[in-house]
């Protein structure tokens, strides 16, 4: 994707945006070096100010290496990004990337019973009102995307009780890719969103403090969806050109 000139003046979030989506899209492949300053405030129509701040920026989240008047050369993102770029990876260029899904799918469903199993070991009976608020509006909500939206504030309530800060950044970045998505999948979600005695069973195990039970339930709850999207995934990806 060419880089395009930069209509707002104040710019340095926009110029890093370009200049990341580059990296991320392969434009920029890792070792190869940047256009100088000057020629890409040329460029975008910017700033070398507002450029050199872009790149600061890049410097310091480990996307490229700047040497003081030298260089600028991209890093390998797979290798040196953070969580905070799944939801660019999962679209990419307009479209959903079918592997980078099926990575976040294969994710959640080893981490939610986990985050399930710690909140009833750290958090238990306290999670008892909470949860039973969110079980109510699950229920009370029949339109499929409100639903995914309530058990999202379900999941919220879980993490909060794990009491676990990587856990928790870990569900924002997967909220944060997941939340754009909710209309495309919500028929598909409808398998696990749908299992209210599942949620009901799962509460009642955190609240009783019982990880173990925790661990099951959430386990037979994200089952159920992450087969279906998985298989679904499997069958588009074989459509897709080699």
């Amino acid at each position: 994707m060419p880089l395009q000139p930069v209509t707002r003046r104040s710019v340095p979030d926009e110029v890093y945006d370009q200049l990341l989506g580059e990296l991320m899209e392969g434009d920029l492949a890792a070792g190869e070096r940047l256009p100088s300053e000057r020629r890409l405030a040329e460029v975008l129509g910017v700033s070398r100010p507002a450029v050199r701040e872009a790149l600061q920026r890049l410097s310091y989240a480990g996307y490229v290496d700047v040497r003081q008047g030298d260089t600028t050369t991209v890093r390998d993102f797979r290798q040196e990004g953070g969580l905070d770029l799944l939801p660019r990876l999962l679209v990419s260029g307009g479209r959903l990337d079918l592997a980078v899904a099926r990575s976040i799918l294969e994710a959640r469903a080893y981490v939610g019973p986990r985050i399930a199993q710690l909140a009833a070991e750290r958090a238990g009976a306290k999670l008892t009102g909470p949860l039973q608020q969110a079980l109510e509006q699950l229920e009370s909500d029949a339109d499929p995307v409100a639903r995914q939206r309530a058990a999202l504030a379900y999941w919220q309530v879980l993490v909060n009780g794990a009491d676990s800060i990587a856990f928790r950044l870990m569900f924002n970045s997967m909220r944060a890719a997941y939340l754009p998505l909710l209309d495309a999948l919500a028929s598909v979600m409808s398998a696990e969103v749908e299992q209210i005695e599942t949620y009901r069973h799962l509460a009642e195990a955190v609240s009783a403090g019982r990880g173990d039970a925790a661990h099951e339930r959430a386990t037979q709850l994200l089952a159920a969806a992450t087969e279906l999207l998985t298989s679904t995934i499997d069958s588009l990806r074989q459509g897709e050109p080699s």
